[in-house]
C-alpha cells in the first residue's frame, strides 16, 4: 500500500463549502504517482515513451471531504492481469472513508498503439502493494 496525504487547497473547495467532486479524481492521480516509478524511476523524459495508459475509472462519494483537515489517501494494488492492473484508492478524512476509487492501467506501446504484456519484474513489484483480503 501507498500513502499519500494531500491539504486541501482553498480553491478546491465549492459553493457549499465542502471539497468539490472533481478534486479526489486529481488527489488519487497524485497518490498514483509511486506506481509510475516502478515503470519510469526517475520520471525521465530520456525514455522514449511512457509505458502505461489509463483504461478506466470510477469513483463512489461516501462522505463529504472538508476543507480544514488533511487527507489520506491510500492506493493498493488489487488486480494483475497480463497487460494490465487495477489500482484501488481512497481519500480518508479524519479516520473516516470518504471517497474510493479505481483505476485500469494498461502496459502500452504508444508507437505501435497496441497493449503489450507486462514485464514480469514489474508484476512482482506491483504485487508487492496487493491489497490484503
Amino acid at each position: 500500500m501507498f500513502i499519500t496525504t494531500v491539504t486541501p487547497r482553498f480553491g478546491d473547495m465549492d459553493f457549499l463549502g465542502h471539497i468539490n467532486n472533481t478534486v479526489p479524481a486529481v488527489w488519487f492521480e497524485l497518490a498514483r504517482n509511486p506506481l509510475w516509478r516502478i515503470f519510469v524511476p526517475d520520471f525521465s523524459r530520456s525514455h522514449q515513451y511512457w509505458p502505461l495508459i489509463m483504461a478506466h475509472t470510477d469513483y463512489d462519494f461516501i462522505e463529504q471531504l472538508y476543507f480544514n483537515d488533511d487527507v489520506e489517501i491510500r492506493s493498493w494494488i488489487t488486480c494483475i492481469g497480463v497487460k494490465s492492473f487495477t489500482v484501488h484508492q481512497e481519500a480518508r478524512q479524519k479516520g473516516r472513508l470518504c471517497v474510493k476509487g479505481n483505476a485500469v492501467i494498461v502496459h502500452y506501446d504508444f508507437k505501435n498503439k497496441q497493449s503489450t504484456p507486462l514485464p514480469e519484474d514489474k508484476k512482482k513489484l506491483l504485487a508487492e502493494h496487493m491489497k490484503p483480503k
